[in-house]
């Protein structure tokens, strides 16, 4: 499937939703509508920020991006791989980094049985400092 196709066949393939997945396969992190809008403004791009809204707010829908909350509590959007990862997030700047693994896996389904729960879904969020933001904060004490 070509990036810039959505991933579930009810979103109809429109110039908007084209130049709007397109934004989001450009970027490297998750991006706020507002700053995706103002990308698509700053190439050209004519879709009104209504349109962004409703666009992200149906691809997090059908699974075509994925969604989370900055520390101000704003939906930000970014395109992920098709397999269940968790995300790593940098609590100062928000870099974030898609993680896989067993072991979140296997924790959540032995939690699950042993209360008696089948068909458990989850998301996993880790909070931390990248090494960028870790190595700011060690100068910045330093120099104190």
């Amino acid at each position: 499937m070509p990036e810039t196709e959505s991933r579930s066949p009810a979103l109809r393939p429109t110039r908007q939703r084209r130049a709007i997945t397109d934004a989001l396969t450009a970027a490297t992190d998750f991006q706020s509508a507002q700053e995706i809008h103002d990308s698509l403004r700053q190439a050209g791009d004519k879709v009104g920020l209504a349109t962004v809204y409703r666009t992200l707010q149906a691809m997090a829908e059908t699974g075509d991006v994925d969604v989370r909350h900055n520390p101000a509590g704003e939906a930000t959007y970014r395109r992920c791989s098709d397999s269940h990862h968790h995300h790593l997030v940098c609590r100062s700047c928000g870099r974030t980094v898609e993680i896989t693994g067993s072991a979140v896996e296997r924790w959540a389904h032995a939690v699950a049985e042993e209360h008696g729960f089948s068909e458990v879904s989850h998301t996993v969020e880790l909070m931390g400092l990248c090494a960028e933001c870790a190595a700011r904060a060690d100068r910045g004490s330093a120099s104190r």
